[in-house]
């Protein structure tokens, strides 16, 4: 079954499989509010219909990030930056849902889409994917994205990268235990992945995730921080000129 009725995910089911697709090819999958909200109607559907779901960007990348074209626009027209709330929400219920999440990554992803990646039970990726976190770039921090990342690498690897802003290759993503495996074919890596959680049955992964969110609850933890954080950076206007030059110009903050 597909649902059609969106602009930035394609969504389909098969049996208790949902496909949830971002789909801004344009944008690199940037994040912006549309994507937000539809991702979370999707969610919620899947609350009641699904077992597993399969997070997955296109075929030569995840998820850039925020959309800096739309931070330009608002910050143009006098407006604030998106909300993070939803988007830290929309992660929670990725990492907490009575479901089965899986990040198929393939390709870059960065800053932003980290944080999905992260928020994910289970990480599969293909040879070509890379991760970033590019936020210092422009004074910027991923306050949001780092309860999430440091729960699932530990303090330190999420430091550094974070201080680096480095691309860090899949084997060393791997090592780091971001990722859970990769393959050349991550395809035919999801396929024998689905192969046997297809069979976990509601009520038991309902029961295990809400067990295992009492055992490691930092993101929930740390949620009004995070959100504190990055509400500071984004009224930051000294930031917000930054983005608007970079989008307009091409121009990293430090270039004359």
């Amino acid at each position: 079954m597909a649902l059609t009725d969106y602009k930035t995910i394609n969504v389909r089911f098969d049996g208790p499989i949902c496909f949830l697709q971002m789909n801004r090819p344009d944008a690199g999958n940037a994040i912006n509010e549309l994507m937000v909200e539809e991702c979370g109607r999707v969610l919620q559907i899947c609350e009641e219909s699904a077992t597993v779901i399969v997070l997955e960007g296109l075929p030569e990348v995840f998820c850039v990030g925020a959309d800096f074209s739309e931070i330009t626009d608002k910050a143009k027209s006098g407006q604030a930056a998106p909300a993070p709330e939803p988007l830290y929400d929309l992660w929670l219920k990725l990492a907490t849902g009575p479901y089965v999440t899986i990040a198929h990554v393939r390709g870059k992803v960065n800053a932003g889409g980290v944080g999905f990646v992260s928020a994910c039970d289970i990480v599969l990726a293909n040879d070509k994917a890379v991760v970033s976190l590019s936020e210092l770039l422009f004074g910027l921090f991923p306050a949001c994205v780092l309860p999430f990342l440091i729960r699932r690498v530990g303090f330190q690897k999420a430091h550094y990268l974070t201080l680096t802003t480095s691309p860090v290759p899949v084997q060393q993503a791997h090592e780091w235990g971001l990722f859970d495996a990769w393959a050349p074919e991550s395809d035919a890596l999801v396929r024998k992945h689905l192969l046997r959680l297809r069979r976990l049955s509601k009520p038991g992964i309902e029961r295990y995730k809400r067990y295992m969110q009492r055992i490691s609850d930092l993101p929930l933890q740390m949620k009004s921080y995070a959100i504190q954080a990055n509400k500071e950076i984004f009224s930051d206007s000294g930031i917000l000129d930054g983005i608007v030059r970079f989008r307009e110009e091409g121009k990293f903050p430090w270039e004359a």
